[in-house]
């Protein structure tokens, strides 16, 4: 029978379990912790004991915040042993259907050769679960000696991050000189440059500058483009490196003065 949720019904009607539906419709069906506060940054205190900074997660659509930080106890390693603890997130639904939420050290079993991960809750509140971990650090122990903590979980990023990703800017003019412009524009992480040069470097392999690239168009590794002339002629490698700078490179044989133009797009 259909019901409205978001809607005056004259009696407490709205349940946890459709708002848990409602967060892992639109989220999705997996474990997140959100972009806010301190994203539960884990600070390793002793050889016993870590801090969760603050934050806010939703697992499998239950919203989990963490106000403060919290300390949390590690079971003190052995020496010559090795070890694997996970810290989790672990809903639980007791008698009376009460629902709760809190941070556990979930012990590892020590070993004298390569640690596995123990094991966690994994069956869904969303199927019938009544307990489960969503797993949000390892803490490795080798001998008494707390390693370094592994995140286990992905951070979601908000609405806002989505719609810039999808928004193109406008054409925007970034290099110009006597001999050209490069101009581009940017659709989420991928650039697209426009090159018009009114000129080459002749000479079978000698090259040529265009200028450099401001800061947030630069490719995160040199890249190379090939460009080929009409009949043959003016065949170069366009060069857009990592810092920015832009360069032309001619490729033998016979190279004219004329003027070329090219696009080229890559993702940041």
């Amino acid at each position: 029978m259909a019901e409205l949720v978001t809607g005056h019904a004259g009696k407490a009607h709205a349940t946890a379990e459709q708002a848990a539906g409602l967060n892992a419709g639109i989220l999705g069906l997996d474990d997140y912790v959100l972009n806010v506060h301190d994203k539960l940054k884990i600070t390793v205190v002793s050889a016993n004991k870590v801090t969760i900074g603050t934050g806010e997660l939703v697992m499998q659509g239950r919203h989990v915040s963490q106000g403060t930080p919290e300390d949390l106890i590690v079971t003190n390693g052995s020496q010559g042993q090795k070890r694997n603890d996970l810290i989790v997130c672990r809903y639980a639904k007791g008698s009376q259907n009460i629902e709760s939420a809190k941070l556990v050290v979930v012990r590892g079993t020590p070993t004298t050769g390569t640690p596995t991960d123990p094991a966690v809750n994994t069956t869904s509140p969303l199927d019938g679960g009544t307990t489960y971990d969503m797993p949000l650090y390892r803490i490795p122990l080798d001998g008494i000696t707390i390693g370094t903590p592994v995140a286990l979980f992905n951070v979601l990023k908000p609405m806002s991050d989505v719609w810039d990703s999808l928004t193109q800017t406008d054409v925007t003019t970034l290099i110009s000189g006597n001999y050209g412009t490069v101009k581009g524009y940017r659709s989420g992480p991928m650039v697209t440059l426009r090159i018009d040069w009114k000129s080459s470097a002749s000479g079978s392999w000698n090259n040529g500058t265009f200028g450099t690239l401001p800061e947030g168009w630069r490719p995160p590794m040199d890249l190379n483009f090939s460009y080929g002339g009409r009949d043959g002629a003016n065949q170069k490698i366009i060069n857009v490196n990592a810092n920015g700078t832009m360069t032309y490179t001619n490729q033998g044989g016979t190279q004219g003065t004329n003027a070329f133009g090219m696009t080229v797009s890559y993702a940041l």
